[in-house]
């Protein structure tokens, strides 16, 4: 992990923790990208540079335009914070424009592909963890941060549904199916205690050492799982998301409903799934027998 002696940064990392009350993981990306900056100009004072010297960064650095838009964004606002306290008189990135970001459409798996994935041999414990785990987040569209926070109280088997925390501390309340149902009371009454050992914790699913089940674990068996039932697709969690919220409008439900179960602040985060289910369409379309004709 890259550390820093800077005290500049420093002062702005603790503004960002304390006083703005920044997510850990929107903390540790504006932290990250600093010190990927200062690493480039090789631990230069980043008080010392200039517009030139942040256009020259952005051109190099060999990432997508979203990543470099990052940059800039957490670049003018490390300045903005010093501008504040007369640290400097001037913010050398303001004046820079944002990268133009080219719109993607999110990678989803269809429906077949999720049956695929969700047709986990059930042998041991940890089978019917990772069963439960797929079946809540599919059935959800919860983000992966959700679901590793959530605790047995925010399980409610009696309303069939999840309470989740998200982003901006907003709680939101989610209906779950009665299959996801089974596979959850299946491992917390059956396995859970058998993963934990001798220990305690109020976590839903945790791993063999007893602790939360990290991001980085939960990857490795998302993994594991494709590899193993065949789905050659790049995939991340981020995908079942994309996944429920892509065949949830494919059937038929409405988009607000949508926005509301994502736990989306602004309905046009959510009409990025109408673009794909345009495509889809239009895909569908090409199936017509008089379409090459």
């Amino acid at each position: 992990m890259i550390e820093t002696e800077d005290k500049n940064i420093n002062l702005f990392l603790d503004y960002l923790r304390y006083e703005r009350k920044l997510s850990n993981n929107t903390y540790e990306s504006y932290r990250y990208n600093l010190l990927k900056v200062k690493e480039y100009f090789n631990d230069k004072d980043l008080l010392k540079l200039n517009t030139d010297d942040i256009r020259l960064f952005l051109y190099n650095t060999k990432e997508v335009s979203k990543t470099k838009a990052h940059y800039l964004t957490v670049l003018k606002s490390f300045y903005d914070y010093l501008l504040d306290l007369n640290i400097i008189t001037i913010n050398p990135a303001s004046n820079i424009k944002m990268p133009k970001i080219e719109k993607t459409l999110p990678k989803f798996l269809t429906e077949e592909e999720v049956d695929k994935l969700l047709d986990i041999k059930l042998t041991k414990p940890i089978d019917y963890r990772n069963k439960a785990m797929l079946e809540l987040l599919y059935a959800t569209g919860m983000r992966i941060s959700e679901l590793l926070n959530l605790t047995l109280a925010n399980y409610n088997e009696q309303d069939a549904t999840v309470k989740v925390m998200g982003k901006g501390s907003k709680e939101r309340v989610i209906p779950i199916s009665d299959i996801t149902i089974k596979y959850l009371n299946l491992y917390i009454n059956e396995y859970r205690n058998f993963i934990l050992k001798s220990k305690i914790s109020d976590y839903l699913f945790i791993n063999y050492s007893g602790s939360k089940m990290s991001r980085q674990g939960f990857f490795k068996i998302l993994k594991n799982l494709c590899d193993a039932c065949g789905i050659e697709k790049e995939i991340s969690p981020h995908t079942l998301r994309h996944s429920f919220a892509t065949h949830l409008l494919n059937n038929g439900a409405d988009l607000r409903i949508i926005q509301e179960l994502l736990g989306h602040e602004n309905i046009s985060t959510t009409e990025i799934y109408s673009h794909l289910s345009n495509e889809k369409l239009k895909e569908d379309y090409k199936k017509h027998p008089h379409y090459n004709e």
